[in-house]
Formats: C-alpha cells, structure tokens, sequence
C-alpha cells in the first residue's frame, strides 16, 4: 500500500508534467542546439554519413522537437512517443554500433546503447499512461 504522500505526489499533475519534461529534456535541448548552430548539425550528420546531411539535420530537429513537445502537452503521446523511441532506435546502428568496435570505445559506446533502450523504454511507458489516463 503506497502512503498517501506519495500516491498524492504520483497522481499529481505536476508531478507528470516533471516526468515529462525530464523525458523529453535531451531530444529539446538536442534540438534547439541544432537550430542555434545548424553547421554544426550539418557536420554531425555528415560524420554519420547521413546524405545530405541538412536533410537529415532538418527531419532531426522536427523529430525532436515535434516529439518532444507532444509528450510535454500530453496531446497524441502515443505519436510523439513512437516517433521518438523510433528516432533513439535508429541512433543506435547509425552512431553506437558497438559491436563492430574494441577496447574502451565499444564498451562506451554499448553503455550509450543500453541507455538508449532505457529511454525507448520511457517512451514506451509515457505513452501508455498517457492512452491509460485519456478522457474519452
């Protein structure tokens, strides 16, 4: 049995709007770095060989943004969630193939996988609440 503190802090909107935020905080902050500095983008792009790396720059900034912002106003969670657990899914092969490494970089680099699978996971979650918790 959860002591009523805690159920009143779980069940408040406060508390979920912070859950969100701190969610949804890296892919924001991802993507208002890439709008502040879009050569920058361009060139991480371009070393992950994504062509033409604006393209790829573009559809990351409107991915991360896009998502972001929905799972913040809790408005079609269930997309902004998906996109953005398909969009960590994908920054796996792309930029933490860890099994193709050695040594120290490839344990590093399987770190940042397993973090990766933890947020997809928080995706996941988020959208589920997020569906459990809709008025119809």
């Amino acid at each position: 049995m959860t002591p009523a503190i805690i159920s009143g802090i779980l069940r408040s909107p406060a508390t979920a709007f912070l859950a969100r935020l701190l969610l949804v905080f890296m892919f924001l902050g991802s993507a208002i770095s890439k709008i502040t500095d879009f050569a920058g983008a361009q060139a991480e792009m371009a070393y992950f060989g994504l062509n033409p790396p604006w393209l790829f720059a573009v559809a990351t900034i409107a991915t991360q943004l896009a998502g972001g912002v929905l799972i913040l106003l809790n408005r079609a969670t269930w997309l902004g969630a998906g996109a953005l657990g398909v969009f960590t899914a994908l920054t796996i092969p792309i930029a933490h193939h860890f099994w193709t490494m050695e040594g120290q970089m490839a344990q590093i680099e399987f770190y940042f996988v397993v973090e990766h699978l933890a947020v997809i996971g928080g995706m996941l979650l988020v959208a589920i609440l997020a569906e459990r918790t809709r008025t119809a």
